[in-house]
């Protein structure tokens, strides 16, 4: 629907699809992407164990998730607008590749806050806390244990590293430091063939 959307917008502004509108939705999608990704989890987690209402997952998601999510649209704008207005053979590069990326991004963050949370709310079923994998057989069941197996091992050594942060800043120094002296000795060689 963005991905439409965005093509109206370039056939709005007399653009043809070629390479550069391209490369601008090749770098846009990752963010479009993104930002129903974020308002997917965060109705997600609010009604775990229960069924979503409209009404009741958007009024989950204008929180602080849709702040960073029209902020990074904010901020992608201000960087971005400028490059519209280049003068010469530069700004006719970019003036098709920022407005494809703006465009995109607008109408992405549209779509996550108006349009993704009514679709939680008929698409999404409550599944009890913790239950992803018990229930399931073959394929799904497997994949949704390993899953749950590898994000609890992987929170157990988060924990591990938190309570010991002396030893872990130590190893990340002594690594930084050999780091640097290998840069520092492949320079020179670099320099001396």
């Amino acid at each position: 629907m963005v991905l439409l959307g965005t093509f109206a917008v370039l056939a709005a502004f007399g653009f043809s699809i070629n390479t550069l509108t391209m490369f601008g939705m090749v770098l846009a999608i990752g963010l479009l992407v993104d930002d129903a990704i974020v308002v997917v989890e965060n109705v997600r987690t609010c009604y775990d164990g229960r069924r979503p209402s409209a009404e009741g997952s958007d009024a989950q998601i204008h929180g602080p998730d849709s702040g960073a999510l029209v902020g990074i649209a904010m901020v992608l704008s201000a960087v971005f607008i400028p490059m519209a207005f280049f003068g010469g053979s530069t700004g006719a590069i970019y003036r098709q590749f920022s407005i494809t990326i703006v465009s995109a991004m607008a109408l992405s963050v549209l779509v996550a806050l108006i349009l993704t949370p009514a679709l939680c709310a008929t698409m999404l079923k409550p599944v009890a806390k913790g239950d992803h994998g018990e229930g399931k057989k073959g394929f799904f069941g497997w994949f949704n244990r390993l899953f749950d197996k590898s994000t609890h091992h992987y929170t157990d050594s988060v924990g591990n590293i938190l309570r010991s942060t002396g030893r872990y800043l130590l190893l990340y120094l002594i690594i930084g430091r050999r780091y640097g002296l290998s840069v520092r000795s492949s320079a020179k060689l670099f320099l001396a063939g």
